[in-house]
């Protein structure tokens, strides 16, 4: 964490125990300065390379990242508390994000021709912004920063990677695979900023486009220092992700999906499941299976192999998950688990006991705010009219599930639902031949498939016209 006033250093306190596990000197004005000036002309050299070559890199850093795999697992549990049973398996989809961009840049990237006119050569063409700054999130460093990156990297822009403090290992990790595979100087490079610092570059007129990924509050502020500078942002801002279990469901597929969907890296997914409808019909009985579930998780240090929910990310985190649930209580939910049986689970620690909640309602924090953490809001609904609604009831849209065998009402109510992705017997994941996207505060722009390279290249029409 950044230091208050005027911070010189970052330091990543570790939730495992609190230690000092990473701290990096912050780059100093000279040094942005001069990192910008290379970033832009060293883009004017890449955007010659062609696109094979391109690819060749791209796929070169990603063989980086599958080499050192157990050694970043390790890194990642220790710089924000993700099991090392599960950390690894990041790499894994940064893998696979990164060479569907790949192998699709090519279709992607090409030129967009109209019907033939007699006479001229009509043709729409895609040419790189220029210099492309990702601001990273600490709860997956690689698999966000990666949405940008890559395709940034193979339309031909360069790139700039401001890792978040928590997890400064991981930028330095990006720059180090693209340094092995002989890219130019200047292409792809790592800046610990401090946020007074981060706001200034984004204002300076200077970068191309702004890809962040964040909370709203962030957001809000990236918006505010691009204003009037005409810079392109995309800004991916969390969600309160709903399920809805119907009559006709799979049961017993779609309680342990959600269970996974719900707890899977303590909850700190931004389109992991944090409230879920179920018709009423099967409530008592997926409440009872779900509860038993959730049971079977082990909370303990993410070092140790048989640990399946490590410690969320810091004390203020663990804080404020504590206090949505304690309100709820106070308001008449009903707890279904008793933290003693989380002996590891203490006060005023960022190991936090998971908690599934019903009796809840849309007037209290738990359902209507991003928890963030491991928590569950579980409500009965009597029909599709009610659950939509509930669904749609919140100033958030990244994703929204449904869990029925009825796929063409899925795709009519998929139809209504206000959001960017709708699952059907899924959730919590990203298909990198769909857009990534979100309605609402969640943000705005395009991320993966075809769709996420548009917004990284500037379109420029040829009108030209046979002598």
């Amino acid at each position: 964490m950044n230091q208050p006033g005027n911070p010189t250093h970052l330091q990543c306190i570790s939730p495992v125990d609190g230690s000092v596990y990473v701290e990096r000197e912050l780059a100093d004005p000279v040094t942005i300065t001069q990192s910008i000036e290379l970033s832009r002309s060293a883009q004017k050299q890449w955007q010659q390379t062609s696109i094979d070559e391109r690819a060749r890199i791209c796929e070169a850093a990603v063989q980086y990242f599958e080499e050192k795999q157990t050694q970043i697992a390790e890194e990642i549990a220790w710089q924000m508390g993700r099991p090392i049973a599960f950390a690894g398996g990041e790499v894994n989809g940064l893998a696979e994000r990164a060479r569907h961009m790949i192998a699709s840049a090519e279709q992607s990237l090409a030129d967009i021709v109209p019907a033939k006119q007699e006479g001229f050569n009509r043709f729409i063409r895609r040419q790189p912004l220029g210099t492309v700054f990702t601001i990273a999130p600490w709860n997956y460093p690689l698999l966000t920063a990666v949405n940008s990156i890559v395709p940034a990297l193979m339309a031909g822009n360069s790139v700039i990677l401001k890792p978040s403090a928590q997890v400064p290992l991981c930028g330095e990790h990006f720059t180090q695979a693209f340094e092995a595979t002989g890219i130019p100087e200047g292409v792809i490079q790592n800046l610990f900023l401090s946020h007074a610092d981060t706001e200034k570059i984004i204002g300076s007129r200077e970068l191309d486009f702004v890809c962040f990924t964040g909370s709203v509050p962030a957001g809000q502020r990236i918006e505010q220092a691009a204003a009037g500078t005409f810079v392109g942002v995309s800004l991916e801002l969390g969600g309160k992700d709903p399920a809805y279990v119907r009559e006709d469901a799979d049961f017993d597929s779609s309680v342990e999906s959600l269970v996974d969907g719900a707890f899977l890296n303590s909850g700190q997914s931004c389109c992991g499941i944090e409230r879920i409808y179920v018709h009423e019909t099967l409530f008592d009985k997926f409440v009872e299976a779900y509860v038993e579930q959730v049971k079977q998780y082990v909370l303990a240090s993410p070092l140790e192999k048989q640990t399946t929910l490590g410690p969320v990310v810091k004390n203020s985190a663990a804080d404020w998950v504590r206090k949505q649930v304690a309100a709820a209580i106070d308001a008449g939910a009903t707890p279904c688990i008793d933290p003693s049986h989380f002996p590891n689970a203490t006060d005023d620690t960022t190991y936090l006991a998971p908690q599934v909640l019903i009796d809840v309602n849309h007037k209290m924090s738990v359902m209507s705010e991003e928890s963030f953490g491991p928590v569950v809001g579980i409500m009965p609904v009597s029909n599709d009219e009610e659950a939509v609604g509930l669904m749609n009831d919140s100033d958030l849209g990244l994703t929204a599930s449904l869990w029925t065998q009825n796929e063409s009402l899925t795709e009519q109510l998929g139809e209504r639902l206000q959001c960017g992705t709708v699952f059907m017997n899924r959730c919590d994941y990203l298909d990198p031949a769909l857009v990534w996207t979100g309605v609402k505060n969640t943000g705005r722009g395009a991320a993966l498939s075809e769709l996420g390279y548009h917004q990284l290249t500037q379109t420029k029409s040829f009108h030209l016209k046979n002598a």
